[in-house]
């Protein structure tokens, strides 16, 4: 084992000139964040904690050694941004009262991810992981450190900006037997970028560590890792579904980047204006099938969208059944749909392929049918002008008003525009809205009603229905410095809880101050809920040491 002590912990090389790194150029004098492990902590024992690297929606990455392999590794400890923190002087992560019962969730799941991908290290395109252990009350995974560029630099560097399908090909279809397996495991990665998508000397691409599927669904109380134009609209704040389609978005948002040299647009903007352009130039160089593979990948809403990674496969690798399909299409047609937007390419190719299993006789029978559809209306067109089948308004009864029973709309997590759209329930009753907070009902869901379910009342009544605002938050105010009874009045006085630690007084303090740097958790400027406990760093008595000397005295006895 080397000695840590004169290693760098950011590329753990010798050092050789003082505390700058001459191989990496970090400073290994550089002042440690105390919300992360402190560089050269040791986990399990043989994994040495170095720089911190970056902090992601669910984890923080570290640089990291291996003690008993000596190699350079990466370590992934499990801490979702604004549910937890960290005491001073603490290795184990402080959880937060409002996310306890989250924080145990993502924790299994980042866990079950960790511990599958640890399973799958023979993939080619997943960076090995071949530890995952718990300790200081979360999660840790050891992953290979694997020298790489991100994609989206590698086509930077390249003169053209993008690249040509046989290269592009060699690169990203190993990567679809990574996600399909991924997919069979039941998970989704979420966040499938050019960023994400690493070139390695191997010449492997590879996913690099990517977070749990919940920070990719802006539904989920953690950090949403928007990226725009490869994110799908069903990550968005909507009504659709994650699903392995989500997938195949972004991996083809991926290749359409490779190919065409931009980013796509984002798909909440698509939904409004869904145009997905590859100029002609461009366009002539990329195969048919693969424009066409893209066309079926990317579209906006992931009910119309290939949900298979199987299929997706064929289409991009043109396989003899695709090929024979598409030999029918007219290749005087080629250069004109290079022109068209993906969606058109695809609804043309489509066109043209029903056309052809379409025989005379069919089309005669569509001709017939739309002929006397047509027929139909008109006749009955003219019995509502001819004939007394329709009541004039005026000649319309008023009748008595009924009485409905009142349902549950309080207990079965509608959301306003559940009621709004109901057009029944709006024949029957009269509604309002009004909003109100709430610490156990999740925001937009209706959680009062005016009028108990079972009730009978008279068409038309009013129902007042109240709409959950979410959880009541505030921002912790500044308290560092202040004496603690000050501290607490100025904490309960924002409606939140407090209780105090007490630590060590050096003797430049005064007793009973809160720490005047990080002195509380959640930190100050954080926003939460209304009646969280806060934590405070409260400094004890000034720790001193009396010693006692004693002087043996002598006499002198003088002879004369």
């Amino acid at each position: 084992m080397r000695d840590i002590e004169n290693l760098c912990m950011n590329c753990f090389s010798e050092l050789t000139e003082g505390a700058v790194c001459t191989e990496c150029g970090y400073d290994n004098d550089t002042p440690a964040d105390t919300l992360y492990l402190a560089p050269k902590t040791i986990l399990e024992g043989r994994y040495v904690i170095g720089a911190k690297q970056e902090h992601e929606s669910d984890a923080v990455n570290y640089a990291g050694y291996d003690t008993q392999l000596d190699k350079q590794i990466i370590i992934r400890e499990f801490y979702p941004k604004g549910m937890a923190s960290r005491l001073e002087g603490s290795d184990a992560i402080h959880i937060r009262q409002r996310y306890t019962n989250e924080f145990n969730s993502y924790k299994t799941a980042f866990t079950d991810l960790w511990t599958t991908l640890e399973k799958m290290h023979k993939l080619s395109a997943v960076v090995p992981v071949y530890d995952v252990f718990e300790a200081n009350e979360t999660v840790y995974a050891i992953i290979e450190y694997i020298d790489s560029i991100p994609l989206r630099e590698y086509l930077l560097r390249n003169e053209e900006g993008y690249i040509l399908w046989d290269s592009a090909r060699l690169m990203f279809m190993p990567v679809l037997t990574t996600i399909e397996a991924l997919h069979s495991n039941g998970f989704i990665h979420g966040s499938i970028t050019p960023d994400n998508l690493v070139l390695c000397r191997d010449g492997k691409v590879r996913l690099k560590p990517f977070c749990i599927q919940q920070a990719a669904d802006a539904t989920s109380e953690l950090e949403f890792n928007s990226n725009d134009g490869y994110s799908a609209l069903e990550q968005y704040d909507n009504s659709h579904k994650i699903g392995p389609e989500t997938d195949i978005y972004a991996f083809a948002a991926c290749i359409y980047r490779a190919l065409v040299g931009s980013n796509p647009p984002s798909a909440p903007e698509r939904e409004s204006n869904d145009k997905l352009m590859i100029p002609n130039s461009i366009a002539e160089s990329i195969p048919m099938h693969v424009i066409k593979a893209m066309g079926s990948a990317l579209q906006v809403y992931p009910e119309k969208r290939i949900k298979d990674i199987s299929e997706f496969r064929e289409l991009l690798d043109a396989a003899p059944s695709v090929r024979a399909q598409g030999a029918t299409v007219d290749a005087a047609k080629v250069k004109e749909e290079n022109q068209r937007t993906l969606e058109e390419q695809l609804d043309y190719v489509a066109h043209q392929r029903e056309l052809e299993k379409m025989g005379r006789k069919s089309r005669y029978a569509v001709i017939v049918l739309v002929v006397l559809i047509i027929a139909a209306i008109g006749a009955g067109i003219y019995l509502v002008k001819n004939t007394d089948l329709i009541v004039p308004k005026e000649e319309t009864t008023t009748t008595q008003l009924q009485s409905f029973e009142v349902p549950n709309f309080s207990n079965n997590g509608y959301t306003q525009s559940d009621i709004e759209n109901n057009g029944v329930w709006n024949q029957q009753f009269r509604f309002t809205f009004n909003g109100d907070y709430s610490t156990d009902v999740e925001k937009g869901i209706i959680f009062k009603q005016s009028i108990q379910p079972g009730e009978k009342v008279k068409e038309g009544t009013e129902i007042v229905l109240t709409v959950s605002q979410g959880i009541q938050t505030v921002e912790v105010p500044e308290v560092g410095g202040l004496s603690l009874e000050d501290a607490t009045k100025k904490l309960e006085a924002a409606g939140l809880k407090v209780s105090s630690v007490e630590i060590y007084n050096d003797g430049t303090h005064t007793k009973d101050t809160v720490k005047a740097n990080d002195g509380a958790a959640p930190a100050v400027g954080s926003t939460v809920a209304v009646g969280e406990e806060i934590i405070l760093q409260v400094y004890g008595e000034v720790q001193t040491t009396t010693t006692t000397t004693t002087t043996e005295a002598s006499s002198s006895i003088s002879v004369n």
